[in-house]
């Protein structure tokens, strides 16, 4: 593993060449001097509320004294308002505590700097009741049970809603995969996002066009009604769950401000018409020990600790879908034919499994020589990194909830030989089709935002047994079942042909800005 010095020497990001040292490092006087030293006027607490938008506190900077003490014990903030439901009036009392490695350089303002916050309780304690802390608290555990550490990587998708200005250059549905300029006219605000979301992370690997393209989509939303929509993809780098669950919300904010600053929006709703890709946020997972990948065995295969990684995830399959797909939307877009996962089951490139195992450059030949006979460089040593992808979240998912509701099940199953035999029970080979071997007798997911709160309210022991609040999982539960629909896919087929695209579309588009 490559050292913390070596690693950092190479980060582009504004604020670590302005600090001089990587954020592990960061500390308290190194934020205090620069914003002293280089003008910025405006501290900007960041934190994510319960919907999972990120929210602020503006603070000036009018002094050493006052900023230093800001810096060092944050602010108070109204508990029952950031996570309504979750704490009583009494009990609601709560400090922001800034995070220094979690500071960023607004991308618009020379003068702003923001750092994203953990929530204390009035004792100065990580208060147990919010998701920050919880996924935090499931990180510690699984380090300190397994010596291992979980990290995680997530693809983005989400739709630009954009004007039509003309009809040059249209595209095609469902033809819009790895499409390129000037068939993209959402290319610019992708661009930005890109540029952007490299600098305050560090942590990007890519950005491409997706799939869904509707030319002209119908809507009873004035938002939507007449536009163009593109479908676009931003997959991040392997990050500690800890720090993806931040940089994820950072992220979802930073792209809905890009496109308003363009005349755009932007969605992350699951699905937006019959027929039309719908918008995931996959997780690629792996298991590190002591810096070292250990997904993968000298054999080629996955070893048994990813394989427990993989039966814990599946013990626990559906009420994962729970954290991870909020509204009724999501269960138009699980449904079989669309590679979206609807079983329980996991295999190898195999993108309609909940869990699939995707290339990971641990090829037989160098890839270079293969297409580049000539090269005489060293091929790089590091290449391989294998993960397992979960399949089945959304853009709906509670982010903080859902990583640390897999850690969870990550942690049980590396203890538990039962996930290992379960994993074993459900790995399958080729697609899943309506008529395929083995579909029909594979544990099914939950087909409604209902039916995942009754899996949810299932497994409450395990989760309540594993730190989860009881009030959190009540709310959770409680905003599943308010979406009231038990046997969707059931309901809308017997309905008349317009009327069921009439209703599909109501249930798609009401949340297009929810999380």
């Amino acid at each position: 593993m490559p050292s913390i010095q070596a690693a950092y020497s190479d980060d582009i990001r504004p604020l670590v060449r302005r600090l001089d040292k990587p954020p592990a490092d960061w500390q308290r006087s190194d934020l205090l001097e620069l914003c002293l030293s280089e003008g910025i006027r405006i501290v900007n607490f960041r934190y994510a509320s319960f919907d999972g938008k990120l929210r602020e506190l503006r603070l000036p900077v009018t002094s050493r004294a006052y900023l230093d003490r800001v810096l060092a014990a944050g602010e108070r903030a109204d508990g029952s308002s950031l996570f309504p439901g979750l704490f009583g009036a009494g009990q609601s009392d709560l400090y922001v505590v800034p995070v220094y490695r979690w500071a960023f350089l607004d991308p618009w303002a020379d003068d702003e700097l923001h750092v994203v916050c953990r929530f204390a309780d009035r004792d100065g304690a990580p208060s147990p009741h919010t998701p920050d802390n919880l996924l935090a608290a499931q990180a510690a555990r699984l380090r300190r049970e397994s010596g291992l550490e979980l990290t995680a990587l997530a693809e983005l998708e989400h739709y630009l809603i954009l004007d039509r200005f003309d009809d040059r250059f249209s595209g095609r549905s469902q033809r819009n995969y790895h499409q390129s300029s000037p068939y993209l006219h959402g290319r610019e605000i992708a661009d930005e996002f890109l540029r952007l979301a490299s600098a305050l992370t560090g942590a990007v690997k890519y950005c491409h066009a997706e799939v869904g393209y509707i030319d002209r989509i119908e809507s009873d939303d004035p938002e939507l009604d007449g536009k163009r929509v593109e479908q676009y993809e931003l997959e991040m780098e392997l990050l500690p769950v800890e720090d993806l669950g931040t940089w994820l919300t950072v992220l979802r904010w930073l792209l809905r401000e890009i496109a308003d600053r363009h005349g755009a929006s932007v969605t992350f709703a699951p699905k937006l018409d019959e027929g039309m890709a719908g918008s995931g946020m996959h997780f690629h997972l792996a298991l590190e020990r002591d810096g070292n990948n250990v997904m993968r065995g000298a054999d080629g295969e996955l070893t048994r600790e990813a394989r427990q990684l993989v039966g814990g995830l599946l013990q626990h399959a559906a009420p994962l879908v729970a954290f991870g797909n909020t509204v009724a939307g999501s269960f138009l877009r699980l449904v079989p034919g669309q590679e979206a996962p609807t079983r329980r089951c996991w295999g190898r490139s195999n993108r309609t499994a909940m869990i699939r195992v995707p290339l990971d450059f641990a090829t037989a030949h160098r890839l270079d020589l293969e297409m580049n006979p000539g090269e005489r460089g060293a091929y790089p040593t590091d290449l391989a990194r294998p993960t397992v992808e979960l399949r089945t979240p959304d853009g709906s998912a509670f982010n903080h909830l859902l990583l640390a509701a897999i850690t969870h099940c990550a942690a049980t199953g590396l203890a538990d030989p039962a996930a290992l035999e379960l994993a074993n029970q459900l790995e399958v080979q080729g697609e899943l089709t309506a008529g395929g071997e083995r579909t029909t007798d594979l544990p099914a997911l939950p087909g409604s935002a209902v039916a995942a709160a009754q899996a949810l309210e299932e497994h409450r022991a395990f989760f309540e047994a594993g730190g989860f609040p009881a009030r959190m999982l009540d709310l959770v539960a409680a905003k599943l079942r308010a979406e009231a629909d038990e046997e969707i896919a059931k309901r809308l087929l017997r309905l008349p042909a317009a009327e069921r695209l009439v209703e599909s579309r109501r249930l798609m588009h009401k949340d297009l800005h929810k999380h």
